[in-house]
């Protein structure tokens, strides 16, 4: 499954055919919209769209536009009248700085995609198959018949441990695994509540949950400057992405600097660990809600591999894995709620938008969208096949968003999430246990409450 970047036709409206969008329903006085958004944002995300194609929101004393339909999201995604800013980008300034690819703009962000582009080309990738299948099946061998299994620590640990070996080509051990875990999970938390309750000081305040968070994103940067600094201790230069970060010059012919290389690694390691552990979380839920699909992943790596241990070179062949995947990605987008901000006065889908106007839209309502999809929130790895992926409107899926902001780690991506899906379905059926919980928690990210699973060897 691919997802397409062609810039659609613009539509063209006079100035007086622009409508006002509609105010969506539920504001409270001071916190608008925010209070619901906190209760249950993705009931209220996903039901915007019977109020309009798009629509306003407040949020603190904000206004906010929420486009709704996946052609306009697209639209939205495309369009150079919109940046990358807005109410989340502002609350993850904290963990990713603005020196980033994840938030720089402009040239600054062309330059920095053309130095971390290389790493992951398509032809780039096999490089990184065996680190990829050494973690994988080092992620089964730790499991032990009838024990209960962690998914949040256990995802993270390969998430991290994949990242950190390929791209940073760093000796990383669990505990640093471990502390980015829980680092993480309680910032993209704070980092949240900062966007959808934008209190201000308030959050400055030396409350518990203010010092909570304040010493988990020290943790994080501190983390970010050891890899940094062995690296430059060592004297190595690794064909990786931190040397590439290293060695890169700036529009003026000059080496970045230390901020921009902290920038970098900090967009590089955490929030691509936070989305992908995410987004295995979701897979081992789905293994133990479908046991069904968990054995055809299972007849398809056999077929494949003949009963030998998975490989990286047989992901290509693994269509119904892949499609598992895919669905997965669909039903849990680990990025389920993304802003923009306007740069100019313009308009989406012939609704006027004021030049610096916030923009705020949902991947996970447009990709459970009963109009987009036939069995909308039904688990179906099928309708990735061939003859029904054509079903699907364009822009209805994009888990790696599109344009020129798609994540450019997409391939490698899938190629790690399809690699530990076969490899821990080949082995082992899944059972939930006592005191596991897998309703959605929703931060920044999508995912699990508290995933308890019991492996169970086939």
């Amino acid at each position: 499954m691919t997802v397409e970047s062609v810039k659609p036709e613009p539509q063209i409206y006079a100035e007086s055919e622009l409508r006002e969008p509609p105010l969506a329903g539920g504001a409270v006085p001071v916190l608008g919209h925010g209070l619901k958004l906190v209760r249950d944002p993705l009931a209220f995300m996903s039901g915007l769209r019977e109020h309009g194609d798009v629509v306003r929101l407040k949020l603190g004393p904000k206004t906010v536009y929420a486009p709704t339909t996946p052609e306009l999201t697209g639209a939205l995604a495309l369009n150079p009248d919109f940046k990358i800013d807005g109410p989340l980008w502002e609350s993850l300034e904290g963990l990713l700085g603005k020196e980033g690819v994840a938030t720089a703009n402009g040239p600054r962000h062309r330059r920095q995609r053309r130095t971390i582009q290389p790493a992951f080309r398509l032809d780039a990738i096999p490089a990184y198959g065996p680190i990829m299948e050494e973690e994988a099946h080092a992620l089964t061998e730790r499991w032990q018949s009838g024990e209960t299994i962690d998914c949040t620590s256990e995802s993270f640990r390969v998430a991290v441990r994949i990242a950190a070996r390929c791209l940073l080509r760093g000796d990383y051990m669990d505990e640093r695994a471990e502390r980015l875990c829980v680092a993480l999970a309680t910032v993209f938390r704070g980092m949240y509540r900062r966007m959808v309750v934008p209190l201000g000081p308030l959050y400055k305040l030396p409350l518990p949950p203010n010092r909570k968070f304040n010493r988990a994103l020290a943790d994080l940067h501190l983390l970010v400057d050891e890899i940094v600094a062995e690296r430059r201790a060592s004297s190595q230069k690794p064909d990786d992405l931190l040397t590439a970060l290293l060695e890169a010059k700036d529009e003026n012919g000059d080496p970045i600097g230390e901020q921009e290389i902290h920038d970098q690694v900090v967009a590089i390691v955490t929030p691509g660990s936070e989305t992908v552990a995410s987004t295995i979380m979701w897979l081992l839920q789905v293994l133990a809600e479908h046991p069904e699909h968990a054995d055809r992943v299972h007849d398809e790596v056999e077929s494949v591999t003949g009963g030998r241990p998975v490989a990286f070179e047989d992901v290509r062949k693994l269509r119904h894995t892949n499609n598992v995947v895919v669905e997965a990605m669909r039903l849990r987008p680990a990025v389920w709620i993304l802003t923009r901000r306007a740069v100019a006065d313009t308009e989406l889908g012939g609704y006027r938008i004021p030049a610096g106007a916030d923009i705020v839209y949902s991947p996970y309502a447009i990709q459970r969208d009963p109009k987009s999809y036939t069995g909308n929130l039904e688990f179906d790895p099928d309708r990735w096949l061939p003859e029904r992926v054509k079903d699907v409107p364009k822009h209805a899926m994009s888990p790696f968003s599109t344009g020129n902001r798609k994540c450019p780690s997409d391939h490698f991506s899938m190629a790690q999430l399809s690699l530990i899906t076969a490899a821990v379905a080949s082995r082992y059926r899944f059972e939930q246990v006592a005191g596991s919980d897998d309703r959605t928690r929703v931060g920044i990210t999508l995912r699990p409450q508290k995933l308890l699973l019991k492996p169970v060897p086939r």
